[in-house]
């Protein structure tokens, strides 16, 4: 049965190999095809077998030739569908406008003037950054030049052989449905690769660069709430890293407008490299991407690490810790500090109305939601992606007042006039709360132990297996299959009290028997809740060939003096939870 899908697989991949070869591409990549079938079938396999389908995000997979890599024609197809909804959508009552930016990722330049010529040909006006820049800032401009659509070509922290299509509304935010299903159903209509308008028109291309960076700072500086305390810590000490990325084009810039004097760069990772040669994946959310930085912050006594992934929508957070060593926050600590400092201002500003909310995704901590229940703001949650929190701004604007929402993977997001995440902004106000630290004779460590003296000890972690190609594919499936056809009655020896299932939408209280609807679009997503506390959440990532666990637990913290001892019994609550799932 097995040789017999194989033989199936391999057969698609030859036949649109085939088409390659016989169709309207370049002599280049030809020759890359037919090397492919004369000497690497497991590699024409992934490469052909299936045709790179555009997701409710984007495009995003290996750089080659191929149907399912990222090249000049998957990527023209694409845009040429977003030319043609955009076309259907809009029709000829007004001028359709596009902004695109790019990363520093191999190829991205050149994916990006593709993407642009196509547009372009297509009687579309684009507004073509000249050099990389931050993701959040195409989400500014797209809102700012008043765009119906939004390109970044990026792919995020995913390792080099990787690029990617992300793709924005007149919102600025990911689209999502209906907009989602209808490019994508224009993509799928494409069915000849001279369908694609690859000549450009440069009438239509509008380069942009410093007067969109002037508006976007001057939005973010007037988020601050503390320019004189600022003032009065300007000296405080900041190690910053890009990791080879955009961050470097604004972030060290915004940090000097918002009053800091001693930030100091890693000159290895100032380079923009797309091969990120420093690193072993260019994602900050791993330790060892943070390496340089912490042997610089060492060199120099800093009192704060910002670290930024490629595309300078996420950061990472390192302090000093209660021993003077420093420590990587995880995304759930940093968006704790984050809106405990934010609401603590809002409160002392005497803003707060009792119509403001913040949002945080159902993975991310309950730290958030309880910090923000406490002071009278409203939390949402939402599904993982900050295309979820934007809508949720988007649906109650004129309404309620979002002050700021965040997601475990180091996403966070400051005021409306952006709708994704931004780390430049974040960068800034993290920066401001240690300062506001500092005026209180502490650091943002102990900042965090105040949190969790006040609300309770929370503690998370984040595990992933990463399961490649189509057998890596199904069996991801299969194990989520398994955990809702065969849910555990017990974890760590403490019973499971709740099962959410967002692919049913149904949450079930297994003390009752009850049943209650989800109130959210269907996702993959399974999360038990233990009688002691715990929450557990597992998913299929949606642009990574990864399943990732969520693992949360509390207790309380009646001491500071206890944080030690409570923090390493959290951490074994953690481990046997792991055992459960058979991951330890």
């Amino acid at each position: 049965m097995e040789n017999n899908k194989n033989s199936e697989i391999l057969k698609t991949a030859k036949e649109n190999a085939n088409k390659w070869l016989e169709g309207n591409y370049d002599e280049e990549t030809k020759a890359q095809v037919k090397f492919l079938m004369e000497n690497d079938e497991k590699e024409l396999v992934e490469s052909f077998h299936s045709v790179m389908e555009f997701g409710t995000g984007g495009l995003r997979g290996i750089m080659g030739v191929g149907t399912n890599r990222m090249n000049k024609y998957t990527v023209g197809i694409t845009t040429q569908g977003i030319a043609n909804y955009l076309k259907k959508q809009y029709g000829e009552k007004e001028s359709i406008k596009v902004a695109i930016a790019y990363d520093c990722r191999n190829n991205s330049q050149f994916f990006a003037q593709v993407t642009a010529d196509i547009l372009s040909n297509n009687d579309i006006t684009v507004y073509l950054f000249e050099e990389l820049r931050p993701l959040p800032e195409l989400s500014f401009t797209v809102r700012y030049k008043k765009c119906h659509c939004g390109i970044v070509i990026t792919s995020s922290h995913n390792p080099k052989e990787y690029n990617g299509i992300k793709v924005f509304g007149d919102d600025g935010a990911q689209v999502i449905y209906p907009h989602d299903e209808n490019i994508i159903r224009e993509v799928k209509n494409i069915q000849d690769i001279n369908e694609v308008k690859f000549t450009g028109n440069k009438n239509n291309i509008i380069s942009i660069g410093e007067e969109i960076d002037n508006e976007y700072l001057k939005r973010i500086k007037q988020l601050s709430f503390s320019g004189d305390l600022i003032k009065k810590h300007k000296d405080l000490k900041i190690v910053y890293t890009p990791i080879h990325g955009t961050g470097i084009t604004l972030v060290p810039k915004i940090l000097k407008e918002y009053g800091f004097e001693n930030i100091y760069n890693v000159p290895e990772q100032d380079v923009i490299d797309g091969n990120f040669p420093t690193v072993r994946y260019p994602n900050p959310e791993e330790t060892d991407a943070l390496d340089l930085a912490i042997q610089k912050a060492k060199q120099v006594d800093a009192d704060l690490i910002l670290a930024t992934d490629p595309d300078a929508d996420r950061v990472a957070v390192a302090i000093k810790n209660n021993k003077n060593e420093y420590t990587i926050l995880n995304g759930n600590q940093s968006a704790s500090l984050l809106v405990y400092y934010i609401l603590n201002q809002w409160k002392n500003r005497r803003k707060l109305t009792g119509k403001e909310f913040i949002i945080k995704t159902i993975v991310t901590s309950e730290l958030l939601k309880d910090i923000a229940l406490k002071n009278g703001v409203e939390c949402y949650d939402v599904l993982t992606g900050f295309k979820w929190i934007a809508k949720v701004i988007r649906d109650n604007e004129n309404q309620k007042k979002y002050i700021c929402g965040g997601e475990e993977s180091i996403g966070f997001l400051i005021g409306d006039f952006i709708r994704d995440k931004d780390s430049v902004g974040t960068c800034a106000m993290v920066a401001e709360t240690a300062a506001w630290a500092a005026e209180q004779g502490k650091t943002l460590f102990d900042i965090l132990i105040d949190i969790y003296l006040e609300y309770g000890f929370y503690k998370e972690r984040l595990l992933y297996l990463v399961k490649q190609g189509i057998s890596g594919k199904e069996e991801i499936g299969k194990i989520m299959a398994n955990y809702r056809n065969n849910p555990m009655a017990s974890i760590n020896d403490s019973k499971v009290i709740k099962i959410k299932d967002f692919q049913s939408l149904k949450e079930k209280d297994l003390i009752s028997g009850e049943e209650y609807p989800i109130d959210l679009p269907k996702s993959n997503v399974l999360q038990f809740y233990l009688e002691d506390g715990s929450k557990v959440s597992v998913r299929p990532s949606g642009t990574e060939p990864k399943i990732k666990y969520y693992f949360e637990v509390k207790d309380e913290l009646s001491d500071q003096t206890r944080f030690e001892e409570v923090d390493n019994k959290l951490n074994q609550k953690i481990d046997g939870i792991m055992a459960s799932f058979g991951l330890k």
